[in-house]
């Protein structure tokens, strides 16, 4: 999220939509240095590497930035290998080991490109759960070679715009989307601290989006530093709007990452004068053991709005990933079911896994996996998410998100200290993202 390049790429009272609840329930130690060349830098899970023939071992990727000092996502590539080792442990995807290469870029475009590079040189036939804000830097080498992106984490508009990208969520837009439409009735003037980076400029049309549909104003767009160590003075620009919004109080919206817990620690001191300024943001910048940690009920998250892609942990559809950390992640604390980025990769894994079942005892390669996904294989995720189908042909390719297939979001609040369903279903955000200004 480095740079200034722009990318192309419900209100409280309810988001109406099926019932998650209902539905069908359903890196390794001392964390690796980004790809630092390309022979050496991330590590395996016991197996040969390279591709795979007919029956040989499946080499896949995943990465994610970790030990910086903004945004870190080292539970997804954890994941990724206790997925593996849960695998291989039953005989493999098809009869086939599955070989999970993870690589740390650092939240640096160049060492994104590396790990992309090494993904290459590996043959792997795809980059499945992965997190970076560098599309830009990773995306033109995984197109060079045909190997999809299977399960970005949604940060960019590019997940969302290349061919070769099999995203299983909304990403940033659905997340902002829904959040605009759940405080447009409650909120007086909004206010949206993101990141002064490439990834950043993209959020506030999003968010404006839910605004706009819901009859408020756009809201103001306030940069700040992803790296701060404090936000002080962001904190007291955003609370000097709060009384411009005719009687209703404010609403204040940081979405920086892991940095959000350091702003709200600013926020709190001086929100002191401000008791009716709420505040609001997505998962990914705060999550239970964010709320834990900044004081639970008494903390500054109390009452807070946080829109997500998935059920809340609590739904059994989840199961299956608490098994899988059970017994094969037990003790790693990087790997947290609560995580959205664990989420992620959790499916991005459910649908490589349904793709290498599809091709039986034919090949396993790039292309093969690529043909399947583009070929309209539908993949079900036991209910996490809609039943998946990638096309070029969808109802957000006229905006500008050809590669956007399940908008949903979910509404959470805080309430005495835990994060909890602000209402049942899911918010479908597509006809909001449909008027979105992203060009």
């Amino acid at each position: 999220m480095t740079g200034r390049r722009p990318i192309r790429s419900t209100p409280p009272g309810g988001p109406r939509g099926r019932s998650r609840a209902t539905r069908t329930a359903a890196l390794s130690a001392g964390a690796l240095v980004a790809c630092a060349s390309l022979a050496a830098g991330c590590g395996v899970v016991p197996g040969a590497t390279g591709g795979s023939g007919d029956d040989g071992p499946i080499t896949v990727m995943t990465w994610a930035p970790q030990d910086t000092g903004a945004t870190n996502k080292p539970g997804m590539p954890a994941l990724a290998q206790a997925y593996a080792r849960s695998i291989n442990a039953q005989g493999g995807l098809g009869g086939r080991k599955l070989n999970v290469l993870t690589c740390n870029d650092h939240n640096d475009s160049v060492t994104a490109a590396k790990c992309a590079r090494r993904a290459v040189k590996e043959n792997a036939v795809a980059v499945v759960g992965s997190y970076s804000q560098h599309a830009d830097s990773f995306f033109p080498v995984l197109e060079g070679a045909r190997i999809p992106y299977i399960g970005g984490y949604g940060l960019t508009n590019t997940e969302f715009t290349s061919p070769l990208s099999y995203p299983v969520n909304g990403g940033q837009p659905a997340l902002l989307a829904g959040l605009g439409s759940a405080l447009a009735d409650s909120c007086g003037p909004v206010t949206l601290v993101r990141p002064d980076t490439i990834a950043g400029d993209q959020l506030p049309p999003l968010l404006d989006s839910g605004l706009v549909s819901g009859g408020h104003e756009r809201s103001h767009d306030q940069r700040a530093a992803e790296d701060a160590t404090a936000y002080d003075d962001q904190s007291a620009r955003a609370l000097a709007r709060e009384g411009t919004g005719g009687g209703k109080p404010g609403c204040v919206v940081p979405v920086l990452g892991d940095r959000t817990g350091t702003f709200m620690d600013s926020f709190r001191r001086a929100r002191e004068n401000h008791p009716g300024v709420r505040t609001a943001t997505v998962l990914g910048s705060v999550d239970q053991t964010t709320v834990n940690a900044s004081g639970g009920a008494s903390g500054p998250y109390e009452e807070a709005y946080v829109t997500g892609w998935y059920p809340s942990v609590s739904d059994p559809a989840w199961d299956g990933l608490k098994r899988l950390i059970k017994d094969q992640a037990f003790g790693d604390n990087d790997v947290d079911a609560a995580d959205a980025g664990v989420q992620t990769t959790w499916i991005a894994y459910t649908v490589l896994k349904q793709v290498v079942e599809s091709l039986g005892d034919g090949e396993v390669s790039a292309d093969t996996v690529r043909r399947a996904l583009d070929d309209g294989l539908e993949v079900g995720t036991g209910g996490l998410t809609p039943d998946l189908r990638w096309t070029f042909a969808g109802k957000l390719a006229s905006v500008g998100f050809p590669r956007l297939v399940n908008a949903e979001v979910t509404l959470q609040v805080v309430r005495e200290g835990r994060l909890v369903s602000a209402r049942e279903g899911a918010l479908d955000t597509t006809r909001t993202l449909q008027s979105a200004d992203v060009a």
